[in-house]
């Protein structure tokens, strides 16, 4: 057996055993339903070293009465109550509350709050050598000292550096169509026929979803092959060959469809955790996991997206250190770590948004109609902010007005509705900042061009995905990461900040004392007009 069978056979091994049956579900939701608190830091489903749900006891006496683990963190025992008698008198032991701060090291894109949200404190209560930045990024590395408030957490074992998770500088130079070509494997000879691309090979499905959601392509061809053996062998079965990133979907058979639902579970883990809108796991058995406030983004994007295709027991066994993805992935591509090690961090500290402008011309009526919102699918990064033109009509409907360029740069991608300007020229999507235009129709502008500040673009239109009116749609990203609207980066035009709302596509854009709210209706108090003294 050569080496590439030895990787198909282990993943296929390892993907089996991460599907069991009714009977092995049910043993690991009464496991964890009784345990939760409780469970010896010695029970074999809980020590597998990487990932595995680990529940931090709060008493290192006998405890009397299981913690729930989603149980509100006010109802937890008072460690300076008195106890109440038991039966015949006779007091319980007393609940030992550890209060010893915990020592956190900052991670690139950390800001106080964030933090204080995954480990439920206040900000004020965090302390550190260093003086703390209220809002603005925190320097990596840099000292926190926290109260321990929380009781139950998943492991905080980092499974995939963040540079791992997102098409960052780390895969600027891998080549999908040699790596399979050399796997030769089931992907090798698939093709799937897309509406845009017609007969499509399978590397050539694995860039374009990568390119488009920004998600690393060893990333995507990882889970492949751990979940179906499709880079370096063959599907099993018929569920493999149809479903092969593990979502069973009548309206999801294929490839393609199959990858576009991955990307969004491994987005909706990532940005959630670096916005601060995702604190818990929830599993289809019915468990729900706090996660580790010490965790990086690429790790909860990793263990959120196997939290949806696998039940507890299947997601533990699918984050073992031995038998689990994370030393799959390794033999596939070498140690992630090392590689970070020349691109991390992906936020520097510093960074800031350069000028932009907002994306068309001095004078001309427009409407701000959607605040920030999904960058590519509607789930994930809330990086996207919407336009449209001034008109008589509803609907998609043709438009003479122009989408001009924000800042100099070069252009990346150009076609089906699509612009894309990488500011520092290297003509590199994976580095710096590149600026997304979607729904353009009518391009005037071709890859390879050079263009200036409001240059023209294209037309608004609804060209280029899904849309329910003429409008323009952007998004910022900076070293393969969509950068959030409403954030330590703030999405700046023209002076113009924008604000995030309630839910996606609500908020509004600030600029002095005025405040343009947005409305997908483009009502008159959503008009915005570029001046020539702007910014």
């Amino acid at each position: 057996m050569d080496s590439s069978q030895k990787i198909h056979s282990a993943g296929h091994k390892r993907a089996r055993m991460a599907r069991i049956g009714f009977a092995s579900l049910a043993w690991a939701v009464v496991s964890l339903a009784c345990a939760v608190g409780v469970l010896n830091k010695d029970d074999p489903l809980f020590t597998a070293p990487v990932g595995e749900a680990q529940w931090t006891p709060t008493s290192t006496a006998q405890q009397t009465t299981p913690v729930d683990l989603a149980q509100p963190e006010d109802d937890l025992p008072d460690a300076t109550a008195t106890p109440a008698a038991g039966v015949d008198g006779i007091l319980p032991a007393p609940v030992v509350v550890d209060n010893t701060p915990i020592l956190y090291y900052t991670q690139a894109g950390d800001t106080l709050p964030l933090v204080a949200l995954r480990f439920n404190v206040q900000p004020e209560e965090i302390t550190s050598p260093m003086v703390l930045p209220a809002e603005t990024l925190l320097e990596p590395d840099t000292l926190l000292l926290i109260p321990r408030r929380l009781v139950n957490t998943t492991s905080p074992i980092k499974l995939i550096p963040d540079s791992e998770l997102v098409f960052s500088p780390s895969a600027a130079d891998f080549d999908v169509e040699v790596y399979v070509a050399q796997a030769g494997g089931y992907l090798s000879e698939y093709k799937q026929w897309l509406g845009t691309t017609q007969w499509t090979s399978g590397a050539e499905i694995i860039e374009r979803v990568a390119l488009e959601n920004s998600i690393n392509p060893r990333l995507l061809l990882g889970l492949l092959e751990y979940q179906s053996g499709w880079v370096y062998g063959a599907p099993d079965n018929a569920l493999e060959q149809d479903y092969p990133m593990g979502y069973v979907d009548l309206s999801q058979v294929g490839l393609y469809p199959q990858l576009v639902w991955a990307v969004n579970q491994l987005s909706i883990g990532y940005y959630g955790w670096r916005e601060g809108a995702m604190m818990e796991i929830h599993f289809s058995d019915g468990v729900t996991a706090r996660l580790a406030p010490e965790l990086n983004a690429g790790t909860v994007a990793l263990q959120y997206y196997l939290a949806q295709i696998y039940d507890t027991l299947g997601w533990v066994q699918a984050l073992d250190a031995e038998q689990g993805f994370a030393p799959l992935y390794e033999r596939l591509f070498g140690n992630p770590w090392i590689r970070a090690m020349e691109v991390e961090p992906l936020y520097p500290p510093d960074l800031r948004q350069p000028p932009l402008i907002l994306p068309f011309l001095i004078g001309q009526v427009w409407s701000y109609t959607g605040g920030p919102h999904g960058a590519w699918e509607r789930d994930g990064a809330m990086a996207a902010l919407d336009f449209a033109p001034a008109s008589t009509e509803p609907g998609c409907v043709k438009s003479d007005a122009w989408v001009v360029a924000s800042a100099a740069g070069l252009v990346t991608r150009a076609g089906k509705g699509l612009v894309v300007i990488d500011l520092d020229g290297d003509g590199l999507e994976q580095t710096g900042w590149n600026i997304l235009y979607l729904h353009v129709s009518d391009l005037v502008v071709s890859s390879g061009d050079w263009v200036e500040v409001s240059d023209l673009l294209g037309h608004p239109s609804c060209e280029g995905g899904m849309a329910t009116g003429t409008h323009v749609h952007m998004a910022r990203k900076y070293n393969g990461e969509w950068i959030a609207a409403d954030g330590p980066l703030a999405f700046v035009l023209s002076g113009w900040q924008a604000h995030a709302g309630g839910d996606p596509y609500l908020g509004s854009l600030t600029r002095a004392d005025q405040t343009i709210p947005a409305s997908v209706y483009g009502t008159y108090e959503t008009r915005i007009v570029r001046l020539r003294d702007d910014p």
